[in-house]
């Protein structure tokens, strides 16, 4: 005779709507917009507060566009946008490049009223706030690029940002009332702050720039050479980037020589073009011994080998890096990271259970990175994806590992888990989704398949959060839930406002 179902956590009758939450985007406007609006209340005079008025309030009084105002900084978005309030507290100007207290110039872009914020340029700092720290500033296009947004921040600061940036996402994007969410763990640290990226992306206009319309008949061969390199801060305009400090060594050696190549051939492109630049490692044996394999990638590469080598020599092998294919994109931080999930991935006492987990099913699983690297502890180890070429690599990375108990398998978005070979309640559930997260007919695969252990692994927390929550809300009629046991944030990208993010669940009942 079966069990009865448990009666319903009572905390869980106090949740908001979870359904709901899983429409909104989770992209940069919504989350900038999240952070402004709850700026915005924080500060909304007293007499206010829980006042009723459906009447349209005035918009507020702008600076023209285009005009120099003064600003002081409150907080630092999500975005790593800084987030100053007007005179009247009913407006925010969104300044990058800056940190809380800072009083600075800044050039009014854009207006949004009926979203009470508006887009600013940095000028320049009139006064510091307690925070700032100019001399840790590393790239002389720093203001400028887009691509950084928090050099300018002590690295301590930055990890206690992103761990803001993480409690932020569960607390604005889940929709679960803070006792179902565990305190956020602190940020697991790069330990590379520059020169990590394996990977980067200059590109170049087309004649007549990123706005040009599309010209009709033939193309004249261009004989100027265009701005390579990254947008500026709010434009679409290019800006000539020379060299990157982010980048690892073989990579910005890689850029001059493709900015190099380029130049030389410019009248060969009447379009403009994206340069694809790929750190490769391989590791050639000495004296006939045989080296540690290296996990590739199996993304089609759309670049070329740029020529440039990096040779290192070792105890008993010679690391070659080449810019050409890659890997992950900030290979300094990979051991730690993965050595965490390692440490995680089975739960405490697992082998005094009467029916421990022994089994490994990896989802999204690309090349095979944790497949690989976690199926060591298992009994038996599957890899499934989408994507046949990641399928094919993950396979070689398999036998280069020599791993007889793990497998890949290409499988159907709608129907990932149909075969799988393994007893749920024994099964670790392994998901890396794209930045875009879970789509509803996979998580609800994933409550009917009913995975005791889930690690949940992200490039974008705010979607992590979403689907997060959507596993905590679980399937009453399948009586299954999930509880959070621990979520932690990795910097993966220095410098940056990026975070990614690692939570694990348990499978419970309602």
């Amino acid at each position: 005779m079966q069990n009865s179902p448990k009666k319903p956590d009572t905390s869980l009758k106090r949740r908001k709507k979870v359904n709901a939450d899983r429409e909104k985007s989770s992209g940069f406007d919504e989350v900038l917009q999240a952070d402004i609006d709850q700026l915005l209340r924080k500060h909304k005079p007293e007499s206010e507060i829980d006042v009723e008025d459906d009447s349209t309030p005035p918009p507020p009084s702008l600076p023209e566009t285009f005009t120099e105002i003064e600003v002081k900084v409150t907080e630092i978005s999500s975005t790593g946008d800084g987030l100053a309030l007007s005179e009247n507290t009913d407006h925010v100007y969104v300044v990058p490049f800056t940190v809380p207290g800072d009083k600075v110039l800044v050039k009014v872009v854009r207006h949004f009223p009926t979203l009470s914020y508006s887009l600013t340029d940095f000028v320049k700092v009139i006064e510091p706030g307690s925070k700032r720290n100019d001399s840790a500033i590393g790239c002389q296009y720093f203001g400028k690029c887009s691509g950084c947004q928090l050099q300018m921040m002590s690295y301590e600061d930055q990890l206690a940002h992103k761990k803001r940036i993480v409690e932020k996402a569960f607390a604005n994007f889940s929709g679960l009332i803070p006792e179902l969410i565990p305190a956020i763990d602190d940020t697991f640290p790069s330990p590379l702050r520059y020169g990590y990226r394996t990977k980067l992306t200059p590109h170049f206009a087309g004649p007549g720039g990123n706005n040009r319309r599309k010209q009709k008949g033939p193309r004249e061969p261009r004989t100027e050479v265009p701005p390579i390199g990254f947008c500026y801060k709010n434009q679409r305009r290019d800006l000539d980037i020379e060299d990157c400090p982010l980048g690892t060594d073989i990579v910005r050696q890689g850029l001059k020589t493709e900015r190099k190549r380029v130049a030389e051939n410019i009248g060969q492109y009447t379009r403009g073009a994206t340069i694809l630049l790929r750190e490769s490692t391989a590791r050639v044996p000495k004296d006939g011994v045989d080296a540690s394999p290296v996990i590739k990638d199996g993304e089609i590469e759309v670049g070329q080998d740029s020529g440039d080598v990096i040779r290192t020599e070792r105890e008993k092998y010679i690391e070659e890096k080449r810019a050409g294919a890659f890997f992950q994109n900030n290979n300094s931080i990979l051991s730690g990271f993965t050595e965490f999930i390692r440490q995680r991935a089975l739960p405490e006492n697992n082998q005094k259970e009467s029916k421990p987990i022994k089994y490994l099913l990896d989802a999204y699983s690309g090349s095979g990175l944790f497949t690989i690297t976690l199926s060591p502890l298992f009994k038996s180890s599957l890899g499934v994806d989408v994507a046949a070429d990641s399928i094919i690599s993950a396979r070689e990375n398999a036998r280069a590992n020599t791993l007889p108990n793990t497998g890949f398998a290409a499988a159907d978005a709608a129907t990932l888990f149909k075969d799988v070979p393994y007893p749920s309640d024994q099964t670790l559930l392994v998901i890396d989704p794209p930045r875009k997260g879970c789509s509803d007919d996979f998580l609800q695969q994933l409550l009917t398949f009913g995975p005791r252990r889930v690690v949940y692994v992200s490039c974008n927390v705010h979607t992590q959060a979403r689907d997060v929550a959507f596993m905590v809300q679980g399937d009453a009629e399948k009586n299954i839930r999930y509880e959070i046991e621990s979520i932690k944030g990795f910097d993966f990208f220095p410098q940056t406002g990026h975070v990614e993010g690692v939570a694990i669940l348990n499978k419970t009942t309602y």
